[in-house]
C-alpha cells in the first residue's frame, strides 16, 4: 500500500517539476526576446559606428605607415606590436594606467556604496533631491571638470595651496603637477569626484533588489549590521557590483581627458590613451599608433574577462530560473 501510494505522488512531483521548469524556460526566452528587441537597435548602431574604426586600426597596425609619406606604406605584419611591447615607455604607461584604474575603482566602489546606502535609507521626500545633488558632478563635461581641477591646484591661479596651507606638506609654493605622486593624486581625485555618482546609482539599483525580509530575519536572529552586510546584502548585490566594477574599470583604463589637460603626460603621468594619441597625431606614426590602440583594446577585453571570471555571477539564478 505504501509503495503504491508513493509512486503516483513521486510521478506527480516530477511532472510538476517539469512543468515549472518549462514555464521558467518560456519566461527566459520571452525576456531574452524582449531584451534583444529593446537593445537591438542601439546595439546595431553602436556596432556600425565602432566596428569600422576597430578593423581599420587593426589593418593599419600591420603596416609601417606615416602620414608624412602616405604612399610609402610597407607591410610589416606584427613587427609594430614587437616594437611597442619592447619599448619601456609602453610598460610605464601601462603601469600608470593600471595604477589609476585600480585606485579609482576601489575608492569609488566604497564611496559609491556609502552614498547608495544613504539614498536607499533616506526619507522618500528627500530621495529625489539627494539623487539630483549627487549626480551634479557626473553631469559636468569631463573637459570642463578637468580644467576646473587644474585651475584649483595650479600653483599660479589655484586656491588649494592657500586654503590648505595648514596641512603638513602643503604650502603656497607647492607645484602639484611637478612630481609624479602629487600629479597622480590630483588626477585620481578628479576622477573619483566625477564618477562616484555613477557607481552609487548602479549600486543603488542593486540595493533595491535585496529582499528586505532576509535582512529583517537576520536582524531578528541577532545578526549585527556588519554581519548582515556580509552575509545578506553583498551576496545579493553581486551582479550589480560586477556591472559597476566592469563599467567603471573599462572607463578608467581609457582615461585621457584629465591627464591631457592637467599634465599632458609630464612627470611620468603618460597613460596608454595619451601614448596612442601622441604616436598617431603627434609623430604621425599611424602604424605604431594603431598597434598601441589595438593593444589597449585587447587590454580592455582582458579586463572584461577577468571581472566576469572573478565575480562568477549566476545571472540565471539571479532571475530565479534554476
Amino acid at each position: 500500500m505504501t509503495t503504491q501510494a508513493t509512486a503516483p505522488a513521486t510521478a506527480e512531483g516530477r511532472e510538476e517539476a517539469r512543468r515549472i521548469k518549462a514555464l521558467r524556460s518560456d519566461r527566459a526566452r520571452a525576456e531574452s526576446r524582449l531584451g534583444w528587441m529593446l537593445a537591438g537597435p542601439a546595439f546595431v548602431v553602436m556596432l556600425a559606428v565602432t566596428l569600422y574604426p576597430i578593423l581599420q586600426a587593426t589593418y593599419d597596425s600591420l603596416f609601417r605607415y606615416r602620414l608624412t609619406a602616405p604612399d610609402d606604406r610597407e607591410f610589416v605584419g606584427l613587427a609594430n606590436y614587437g616594437v611597442v611591447l619592447s619599448d619601456p615607455v609602453w610598460w610605464q604607461a601601462f603601469g600608470v594606467t593600471a595604477l589609476i584604474t585600480v585606485i579609482t575603482v576601489a575608492v569609488e566602489l566604497v564611496l559609491g556604496f556609502a552614498l547608495a546606502l544613504v539614498m536607499h535609507r533616506a526619507i522618500k521626500r528627500l530621495r529625489g533631491l539627494l539623487r539630483t545633488a549627487i549626480l551634479v558632478p557626473y553631469g559636468i563635461i569631463t573637459v570642463v571638470s578637468a580644467f576646473a581641477w587644474f585651475y584649483a591646484f595650479d600653483i599660479n591661479s589655484g586656491y588649494v595651496n592657500q586654503w590648505f596651507a595648514w596641512v603638513p606638506g602643503i604650502d603656497e609654493n607647492l607645484n602639484w603637477f611637478a612630481e609624479f605622486g602629487t600629479a597622480v593624486f590630483v588626477i585620481i581625485a578628479s576622477e573619483i569626484w566625477k564618477t562616484t555618482p555613477f557607481i552609487s546609482l548602479l549600486l543603488l539599483a542593486g540595493l533595491a533588489q535585496v529582499p528586505t525580509e532576509l535582512d529583517e530575519a537576520a536582524e531578528v536572529d541577532g545578526a549585527t549590521w556588519w554581519q548582515r552586510l556580509q552575509r545578506v546584502t553583498l551576496p545579493n548585490m553581486k551582479a550589480a557590483i560586477m556591472v559597476a566594477v566592469l563599467f567603471r574599470a573599462l572607463d578608467a583604463f581609457r582615461i585621457f581627458d584629465n591627464v591631457f589637460i592637467m599634465t599632458n603626460g609630464s612627470a611620468g603621468t603618460t597613460v596608454l590613451s595619451l601614448l596612442a594619441y601622441r604616436t598617431s597625431i603627434g609623430r604621425l606614426e599611424i602604424g605604431l599608433g594603431s598597434a598601441i590602440s589595438v593593444l589597449l583594446f585587447v587590454a580592455v577585453i582582458g579586463i572584461c574577462w577577468i571581472a566576469i571570471k572573478l565575480f562568477k555571477v549566476d545571472l540565471a539564478g539571479a532571475r530565479g530560473e534554476r
